[in-house]
């Protein structure tokens, strides 16, 4: 990541690293961050879906229509699009948990049918969005106040965690960080956040797009790293034994991270629609790549049972930094989808041979 920022900047004059540049860079990777958070619920137990760039289009067209074609306001609209990834997920999970037919199979069908319902909706038509107040999802900022409230609270909620699990290694018998470690666990995320919002209010502040990113991050982080649900994902994916003590329904839980994937999924297409200004039936085109790319760089594995939400996030930040600089340059299309096609190669490859070493 380092090193790819640095290329860049060298690259681009210092232009990839403006405040507006970077601004730009930290909407994408919200957009494919949503993404790889859902993607990797459902890469932990094992599946995998190549469905969501269709279903961004599709449940963002939805949710347009609701305002255009029949005349819904905010909430309604969004819950409509909401619904639409709901409705998606559980079919998609049910297909897969409880008649067996591989994921990868369902979501291809899904790629190809979800577009296709996309295009048949709108008649291929691009349609823009009728309720201001929507456009707040992927245009709007947070204020420089407010940037500065949350840079404060993110570096006493990573002092409050740092301690916490410090404590906790004393609890399980394991020796305690050395004082150096400890305060540089604080010191460095700290400065790394105190950086960001300081850049961003450099432009016009953080955008509502990130905050949303890190609301959803957290939440499924909770959920899956600190809790009885998560832990049995992560044996669901990784074929442990203790399933069966545990008495875990597997294929409600599998089909539960389907309905999740398919709500984050819904609220990028929103988000998507929102920051583009109109809904069109072609829209998210790819971002399933982006988004399988972002939690295989992370750590996640396609075989089910490793990743964090944390790599994740990391990989959806690589991914975006790669088109932002790519653009910048000005390097043609099909060389950026050479790039790409190589990245999620090598990510999935060296995740095999670790496997094979494990």
């Amino acid at each position: 990541m380092i090193l790819t920022w640095l290329v860049f900047a060298a690259a681009t004059d210092g232009i990839f690293l403006s405040p507006r540049n970077f601004s730009n860079l930290v909407r994408q990777t919200a957009i494919s961050g949503i993404l790889a958070v859902g993607m990797l619920l459902v890469m932990v137990v094992g599946q995998i879906d190549f469905s969501v760039g269709s279903l961004v289009g599709l449940s963002g067209m939805v949710a347009v229509l609701a305002q255009v074609s029949w005349h819904w306001g905010l909430i309604g609209s969004l819950l409509a699009g909401l619904l639409t990834g709901l409705v998606v997920g559980a079919v998609q999970g049910s297909l897969t948990a409880y008649l067996g037919i591989p994921s990868f199979i369902v979501t291809i069908g899904g790629l190809l049918v979800w577009r296709g319902l996309a295009r048949g909706l709108s008649s291929g038509n691009t349609y823009p969005i009728a309720v201001r107040s929507f456009k707040v999802l992927g245009q709007s900022y947070l204020g420089a106040t407010m940037g500065i409230v949350l840079a404060i609270a993110g570096v006493v909620a990573t002092a409050w965690f740092v301690m916490r699990q410090n404590q906790r290694r004393g609890s399980q018998g394991l020796p305690h960080w050395t004082p150096i470690s400890f305060v540089l666990r604080i010191v460095v995320p700290s400065l790394l956040i105190i950086g960001c919002v300081y850049a961003l209010n450099g432009y016009a502040g953080i955008p509502v797009p990130a905050v949303i990113l890190l609301a959803v991050a957290l939440a499924v982080a909770l959920v899956l790293h600190n809790s009885v649900a998560g832990r049995a994902l992560y044996a669901i994916g990784g074929h442990s034994q203790s399933v069966r003590p545990l008495a875990v329904d597997s294929r409600a839980r599998v089909t539960a991270a389907f309905c999740v994937l398919g709500l984050l999924t819904a609220l990028v297409g929103m988000i998507y629609a929102a920051r583009v200004g109109s809904a069109s039936p072609d829209a998210g085109a790819l971002l399933e790549i982006d988004a399988i790319a972002a939690c295989a760089i992370g750590g996640a594995s396609l075989m089910g049972g490793r990743g964090t939400v944390f790599g994740a996030l990391l990989g959806a930040l690589f991914m975006a930094s790669l088109d932002s600089g790519m653009t910048l340059k000005n390097v043609p299309d099909f060389v950026q989808g050479i790039v790409k096609g190589v990245i999620l190669v090598a990510a999935v490859g060296l995740d095999t041979m670790v496997r094979r070493k494990d």
